[in-house]
């Protein structure tokens, strides 16, 4: 067993040293949607700014009786510190009538609970709200009885993020 994360941990590193060099500041021009779908993230653009997104994002989860856990905003935080990234705010909500029967059929799914939603800014200026796909939650953390609650989340998800992205 310690043989094999010994593998695994030489093949990651590996990976990683003849990975391209990349400024930590940079972001591709545009965002690799189709792959940050397979990798269980959803995208959506966004027809207002970071801050507005958020702000319409955190109002809409309010008013369905959600609790917002937490408002991180990752680019004041950088400036803080004197160093350059666009606009990227995080959003942490949830409800325990949904996170509970979850976690207790795996607890490791609270690694990703509560409810996480990133939005943030490209190189070109278009604003993106991402977040994780309920279904890769499901087959992630093996979920198979508390499906009900991952299907409410999918919906309200859905709902939350259309209407912080819309135009109007």
């Amino acid at each position: 067993m310690i043989a094999n994360f010994v593998k695994a941990s030489v093949v990651a590193a590996s990976l990683v040293a003849c990975a391209p060099a990349q400024d930590q500041n940079t972001m591709p021009e545009t965002a690799p949607m189709q792959s940050l779908h397979e990798a269980g993230i959803i995208t959506i653009e966004s027809a207002h700014s970071v801050e507005q997104t958020i702000d319409r994002l955190e109002a809409a989860v309010k008013a369905k009786g959600l609790r917002v856990f937490a408002r991180i905003d990752h680019f004041q935080n950088a400036q803080d510190m004197g160093l350059d990234m666009r606009p990227n705010t995080l959003l942490i909500f949830g409800s325990p009538k949904i996170g509970a029967p979850l976690m207790s059929e795996s607890p490791t799914i609270g690694l990703d609970l509560p409810v996480k939603a990133l939005a943030w800014q490209d190189a070109t200026g278009k604003v993106f709200l991402s977040y994780n796909d309920p279904a890769y939650l499901k087959a992630r953390h093996g979920i198979e009885t508390a499906s009900l609650p991952l299907t409410k989340m999918t919906k309200a998800l859905a709902g939350l993020t259309a209407h912080a992205t819309a135009k109007q």
